[in-house]
This record gives structure tokens, sequence and C-alpha cells, in this order.
């Protein structure tokens, strides 16, 4: 007695089926679209709550010590050079505009434009540093240092912080645009650059909450 063969309809994960296509010449037949996820990688979530955690916690004992000597951090958040902190505010802001931009172009196949996004986030970083570097020097030579008092204590660490953040959302922006410019395609990459892209927009909002806390509430 024979039995009709039975062939399982076995589709290819979508790197599997890619590398197929390129060892046979012939197009990999698509598999089902697979259900939404959580862009990045677990791991990289568990560290960015974690690096929130870390700068929540500093922005409370900071409030908490605004509490008892609401003076002081008042005279000096009004030493800071507020204008250089809205203007690192509306280019950080940019940067994300961009990164955001890019990861559209990126997934469209765009490499060109993504790059180009891309070196323009990379520019914001670089004008960004920039002018917290105006801005150090400028609280130098006026005598303010980490040593000068509480409010500066503070100031310093959360902005030195989140600089080195800055550097390193930098350098990671340079290595998706290395990827751009090997043609590197959007399904290979995916995972890591929507961890780039986390990344960069978590800068930017403990930027914007580094911003109202030190340069705004303080001075009120």
């Amino acid at each position: 007695m024979t039995y009709p063969s039975q062939r399982a309809d076995y589709e290819l994960p979508e790197f599997l089926g890619g590398a197929a296509e390129e060892l046979t010449g012939a197009p990999a037949r698509p598999g089902p679209k697979s259900p939404g996820h959580i862009p990045g990688e677990a791991g990289l979530w568990i560290f960015i709550l974690g690096d929130m955690t870390l700068f929540a916690a500093i922005m409370l004992v900071f409030l908490w010590d605004r509490r008892s000597q609401p003076e002081v951090f008042n005279e000096a958040a009004h030493q800071l050079l507020q204008p250089i902190g809205a203007v690192n505010t509306l280019v950080l802001l940019l940067s994300s505009y961009l990164v955001v931009r890019a990861l559209a172009a990126h997934r469209a196949g765009r490499y060109g434009s993504a790059g180009h996004l891309v070196i323009g986030a990379i520019g914001c970083a670089a004008v960004f540093g920039g002018l917290k570097a105006v801005e150090y020097s400028s609280e130098l030579s006026s005598g303010h240092t980490p040593a000068s008092g509480t409010f500066f204590t503070f100031y310093f660490i959360l902005t030195g912080l989140h600089l080195l953040h800055v550097v390193v959302g930098s350098a990671l922006l340079l290595a998706w645009n290395g990827k751009l410019k090997r043609g590197r395609p959007w399904a290979g990459v995916q995972r890591f650059i929507e961890g780039i892209a986390c990344y960069w927009h978590m800068v930017d909002l403990l930027w914007v909450a580094i911003f109202a806390l030190v340069y705004l509430v303080s001075a009120e």
C-alpha cells in the first residue's frame, strides 16, 4: 500500500531565506510576517531602565536637598548659561528626529538618505558637546566647580554623566553609519539599529529632564 508523500510546508526564517536567495539565485519564498516586537533587545531595555533609574535617584536627591536650601539653589541656577542649555535641548530634539527619519530610510533600503540623516544626528551631538564645553569653561572660569556647593556638585554630576552618554551614543551612531556604507540590509541589523535608536532617544529624554530640573525649576 502506498501513501501519498507529504511535505511539510516550512518557511525559512528571514535571514536564512536571504542566504538561500544569494546562493541559488532563486528568490526565497517570503515567510509569514513576524508579529510586532519590542524594538532592540531585552538586555538593552534592562540597561536603559537601570540607567534611567540611576539618573532618577540622583534627581530625587537633588530635589530633596533643594527643599532644604531653595535660596542657595535658586541663586546658583541663575549662574548657569540658560540660553546654551535651551539651544542644546533643541539640538538633541532635532537629533532624535533625524534618527527617526534615518530608521525609516534604512528600513526602506534608502542607504544614502539614511547615512546623511545619521551623519546629521552625529553633527547635532558634536554641536551639543561643543556648547557644553563652552558652558563648562564659563562656569569654571567663574569659580564654579563641583566643590563650590551642593548645587554645582549635582550640576556637574548630572551633566557630566549625560555628556558621557552622548559620547557613547555618538560612537553607536558612527557604527550605524558604517553598516549603511557597507549596504547592510535592514533585516540583518534590525535589532542592532533599533537598539541604537532607543539608546539615543533615552539620551535625549534624560537631557530634557536635566534641563527642566536644573536650569528651569531651580531658577524659579
